[in-house]
Parts: structure tokens; C-alpha cells; sequence
């Protein structure tokens, strides 16, 4: 490989040998179903990033955003989350036919610990259950479907060391990168400036966002 670093680890040895092993609790938390802390948890969770892999191992992590209670749990080993529109990439739904493992990490504002849950999915389009997560009267066309494997809560250091959720620390809103700026960028086309880009993220915010 092509890489600039010079010093990189091999085996799990080698690891252990620098940062050691977990505490008893943390080897003890995981679970192996979606228990009433775990249900209320999503219950209350507005955004969720999913990672998948697709055949070869490439990796893609995608945010899910909705209103609370969006996430349907079905039984202790199962929940669907809702495809609502999108770019039409179906990156994760690709992923998912080709490798159907999948990793899941559930926010809620204000809380610093978030909910892991890994496990095996489907992509589905159970008119029944996708009739639950209408939205404006609309039904989503698919789902993703997850037979859950493994289930624990995560420490809030990611959390406090980034300060998310405390307002002072944000970058002051004049300052924040301009995504139809680079998108039009990593465009490159004289057809798609900054505004024709500006003008169809709105459209699509305001038009299809279910």
C-alpha cells in the first residue's frame, strides 16, 4: 500500500499491549434483544446513522432522520426503519442486498449516550408494517427491516469531548461551510452553479422530503 504512515499495527496483541482490555461492565453490557430500555430509547430518537459494507467491504454510513417514534420495533428482535426519498443512490439498500450486515447508532437531542445496534437486514416492502410510518398520508415504498443481533449503550465521551449539544460552542453560522458551494465544486460543470445546485436542494427540501 501507498500510505504516508509508518508505524501501523497488525494484531489485537498489539493492541491490548498499548490500551489494555474493557472493564467487567463493558464486556457485560451487550444484549442480544431490544428490551424496554432499548424500545424506549428509539422511541425517543429522532436521527440514526447506518453503516453498511457492500460485497467487497466498502463501507458507507448514512444519517435517518424523522420524527420520534418513527422507527417501528415489531417484536424484541426486530424494527424497521422507513426509506423515505432521497438522491436515488440507494447506497445502503445496495449494501444491503450484496452484504446484509449492518450497524446502527441512535441519538437523542441532548443526551450524551447513544444506543448501538448491530445486526442483519433486509430490504422490504410489507405493505402492513410500511403503512405504520405514513407521513402527510404518505407511505414510504420501502423499508429496512433488522433482525437484531446485538444491542449496548455507548459512553458519552465522543459527545463531550466534540461539546454537540452545548450551543456555545458552535461555530458562528456566517462561518459554516456552503454545501451547494461544494457541491457545485465536486461537480465541476458550467451547468451547475452554485445557485441552480442552492435552487434544487431547496426544491427538494420543501417538496420531497416524504
Amino acid at each position: 500500500m501507498n500510505t504516508p504512515f509508518t508505524e501501523i499495527l497488525t494484531s489485537e496483541a498489539e493492541l491490548r499491549e498499548l490500551l489494555g482490555y474493557p472493564s467487567e461492565v463493558v464486556k457485560r453490557k451487550s444484549i442480544h434483544h431490544l428490551d424496554h430500555n432499548c424500545r424506549n430509547f428509539i422511541a425517543m430518537s429522532p436521527l440514526l446513522f447506518l453503516s453498511t459494507a457492500d460485497e467487497h467491504g466498502s463501507c458507507d454510513v448514512s444519517p435517518r432522520g424523522d420524527a420520534p417514534g418513527s422507527v417501528v420495533v415489531l417484536d424484541d428482535g426486530h424494527l424497521v426503519i422507513p426509506e423515505r426519498p432521497g438522491n436515488r443512490r440507494f447506497d445502503s439498500l445496495l449494501n444491503i442486498l450484496a452484504n446484509p450486515n449492518v450497524g446502527l447508532i441512535f441519538i437523542i437531542p441532548g443526551l450524551e449516550e447513544t444506543l448501538r445496534i448491530n445486526g442483519q437486514a433486509y430490504v422490504i416492502r410489507d405493505e402492513a408494517i410500511l403503512d405504520r410510518m405514513k407521513v402527510r398520508d404518505k407511505r414510504p415504498t420501502l423499508g429496512i427491516g433488522v433482525k437484531v443481533e446485538e444491542c449496548y449503550m455507548h459512553c458519552a465521551k465522543a459527545f463531550k469531548r466534540s461539546q454537540l449539544w452545548d450551543s456555545g460552542s458552535w461555530p458562528a453560522e456566517a462561518s459554516l461551510p456552503s454545501a451547494p458551494a461544494i457541491i457545485a465544486d465536486h461537480v465541476n460543470s458550467a451547468e451547475f452553479t452554485v445557485e441552480v445546485v442552492r435552487q434544487g436542494i431547496q426544491e427538494s427540501y420543501e417538496k420531497r422530503l416524504y
